[in-house]
């Protein structure tokens, strides 16, 4: 069963070692060496259980049909956290700032879906939210679901992605009428961290290979510099091999030989690019989880582009599929350091799947949101 461990979900790279049971021999060798290797990642939480607050935004659209799928599925599984719910929505010109100190306070959110308006002056909310919590790694694990039919096989892809700049820098003006001037920012200090998360999540997990996403041979300066910092990372990590791809190149690889990829690490908008791409391969959005993270706070949400969001049919219909963010919780639960909570809930999302018999549309059936949600909860129990 594919286990979708979210090692490297990071407070500081000392402590991410400490807590996996890894230790590095010198700071200056960079070779590693491990004293246990666990089928799960997370150590047990030190002493009890206490329950964790998590901040929940509902958002838009589908965002309170799987939300509260995630909710009654935690609550079923006698989970030990608790929600604390804000409402937000799409529109708004900004986050609440009551919103912004709950994860702060709680380090820790589930999110559904908030749409953007296309054009016009409106900025993404996500966008705002990775910035302010300075959540600079997304991670979209893209896998084969036992029983879920695709046109590839053995995939087990996991993007990673730089969250803070390149295209979505957000840097955009009009110099005269008619011509626009947007702006791609590439730092070597961000592009210095992104790639050590992707190898740190790589030897973590027992991957094999990481590969950079780039089109330095057309933007020699901007991705020349992200590769020659990823260059400069994989140094360290001798173990894992290393590898890169055009962009362009890399979504006519996915297409026809997924299977050659491991660990992707990209800049932004590549990244939003090469997700989506995996996550249609290997099952639909609908199925793919994943989180936006940092060093302090984590925000879990559907991991490819909820291009559904504000899908009306499904609201009305109540059909949304609510996989993802289920899967997603189950990410949640493991960087809260609760593992056995977490295998238990991805166990059932994952057999309902396999046996075929309450599936959404999207994946080829006529069950409502709350039907999946039933069989999820009834596969607890067996």
């Amino acid at each position: 069963m594919t286990k979708l461990s979210v090692a490297s979900l990071p407070r500081q790279w000392s402590q991410l070692r400490s807590a996996y049971g890894v230790m590095s021999r010198s700071s200056n060798e960079g070779m590693h060496c491990v004293d246990q290797r666990r089928s799960i990642t997370y150590m047990p939480r030190p002493g009890d259980g206490t329950p964790r607050a998590v901040t929940l935004i509902p958002g838009d659209g589908i965002g309170p049909l799987v939300t509260g799928a995630v909710v009654q599925v935690m609550k079923a599984i006698h989970a030990p956290v608790y929600f604390e719910t804000y409402e937000v929505t799409g529109k708004m010109d900004k986050v609440p700032q009551e919103v912004i100190d709950s994860i702060r306070k709680n380090k820790v959110c589930l999110k559904g879906g908030l749409a953007t308006p296309v054009g016009g002056g409106v900025s993404s909310l996500n966008v705002q939210l990775r910035k302010e919590l300075d959540l600079f790694a997304s991670l979209v694990h893209c896998f084969n679901l036992p029983g879920l039919p695709t046109r590839h096989d053995d995939v087990d892809i996991v993007v990673i992605r730089e969250n803070t700049e390149g295209e979505y820098s957000g840097l955009e003006h009009e110099v005269i009428p008619g011509v626009v001037e947007s702006l791609k920012v590439i730092t070597k200090f961000c592009s210095e961290r992104i790639a050590k998360y992707a190898f740190e999540y790589a030897y973590l997990n027992g991957r094999k290979t990481v590969t950079a996403v780039h089109k330095a041979n057309i933007m020699k300066l901007a991705d020349g510099l992200f590769l020659e910092s990823c260059r400069d990372i994989a140094k360290k990590y001798p173990s894992i091999k290393y590898n890169e791809v055009i962009v362009d190149n890399c979504c006519m690889q996915l297409v026809s030989r997924p299977n050659q990829f491991d660990v992707m690490v990209t800049p932004n908008l590549y990244g939003t690019l090469v997700a989506n791409t995996a996550a249609g391969i290997a099952g639909g959005t609908g199925v793919m989880p994943g989180g936006n993270v940092g060093a302090e706070h984590a925000i879990f949400e559907q991991g490819a582009s909820a291009g559904n969001v504000g899908n009306e049919k499904l609201v009305l219909q109540k059909t949304a599929n609510p996989t993802a963010l289920l899967l997603s919780s189950a990410m949640l639960l493991r960087h809260l350091q609760f593992p056995a909570f977490a295998d238990k809930l991805e166990q059932a999302v994952m057999g309902v799947v396999a046996e075929g018999k309450f599936r959404t549309k999207d994946l080829g059936g006529l069950s409502t949101t709350q039907e999946v949600v039933d069989a999820v909860i009834e596969k607890l129990d067996n």
